[in-house]
């Protein structure tokens, strides 16, 4: 990969005080957090001029494969733009049909090839920022189909647990181990937001979602139908809504705290691996629930108004 130093790394790291360009890469239909991140992004353009949504690849009950998944996936998407009377057109591009695998050899697609030519138009100035909320098979895929953009992107990343839980075995990452580990060793300015221990504490409930959320308009009441339907029994029952961190870090990153630390190394059990001589990454250990839910619940009040 490209060498980038350390003060330019530094630089990128920083976070940002100003409107960033971005694009997204979301697993959607894996659950029901990936429709609120999108719609957090749509309803933020003072702070985010998202460019470009892509659909990644899952595998679990819901997909047959992770192909299936990444369709899925895509046509979620759609959905929601349809509500947000926002068109997909050189919008949004499919990603890859299979992951990425111990062999490390990039996946290509439309995503990928829209990622590398969006980083490209980049510069270490005004960089791209990646926002990745799945497996991250595309965004590897990229970095190794042009590995001199390096420099040019900041890719913020939901995977992982805290680096103090017992086990990293995290579904974004697990998904695709080889390609987490391309992401982490290559060098590009990475933020990180682990899932438990730290964005776990980003939930919400039943009766909140139907008070700020499904009362305003179509995508108000969609977004109440998918938080709602994955658990069949409400009493006393909670869900994180884990994909609204990486973008509430993007909007203000003080409602996700975090610190410079040495990118770990990524075993292949998976565990975290300590070495402290490699680059730095900027790794998030706290997100303020309250002050992210409450920005999401003004602003689609003030989009359905």
């Amino acid at each position: 990969m490209t060498h980038l130093g350390d003060a330019e790394r530094l630089r990128l790291l920083t976070p940002p005080t100003g409107k960033v360009r971005a694009v997204l890469d979301t697993d959607t239909y894996n659950e029901i957090d990936d429709q609120f991140a999108i719609v957090q992004m749509l309803m933020s353009p003072d702070r985010i001029g998202l460019e470009a949504i892509y659909a990644a690849p899952f595998h679990n009950a819901r997909s047959k494969d992770a192909g299936h998944g990444m369709e899925l996936s895509h046509d979620e998407i759609l959905r929601l733009l349809e509500r947000m009377d926002r068109s997909p057109e050189g919008f949004v591009f499919r990603g890859a049909t299979r992951f990425m695998g111990p062999e490390k050899r990039a996946v290509t697609s439309d995503a990928v090839t829209d990622m590398v030519k969006r980083a490209r138009a980049a510069t270490p100035e005004d960089p791209l920022y990646i926002v990745a909320i799945g497996a991250i098979t595309n965004v590897a895929s990229a970095l190794l189909e042009a590995p001199e953009i390096i420099d040019r992107c900041v890719v913020v990343w939901l995977g992982g647990h805290a680096f103090d839980w017992p086990h990293v075995r995290e579904f974004n990452l697990k998904q695709d181990v080889g390609a987490a580990q391309v992401v982490l060793d290559s060098g590009v300015p990475l933020v990180l937001l682990p899932c438990m221990g730290v964005v776990s504490h980003l939930l919400s409930t039943v009766p909140e979602i139907e008070a700020h959320v499904e009362p305003h308009g179509e995508i108000g009441r969609f977004l109440a139908q998918r938080y709602k339907e994955y658990s069949d029994d409400h009493i006393g029952w909670s869900k994180e809504i884990w994909d609204m961190a990486p973008v509430a870090w993007l909007i203000d990153p003080k409602m996700c705290p975090s610190d410079l630390v040495a990118t770990p190394v990524l075993t292949e059990i998976p565990t975290w691996s300590v070495d402290r001589s490699r680059h730095l990454m900027r790794y998030v250990h706290h997100v303020d629930r309250d002050a992210i839910l409450k920005d999401f619940f003004r602003k689609i009040a003030a989009h359905a108004a």
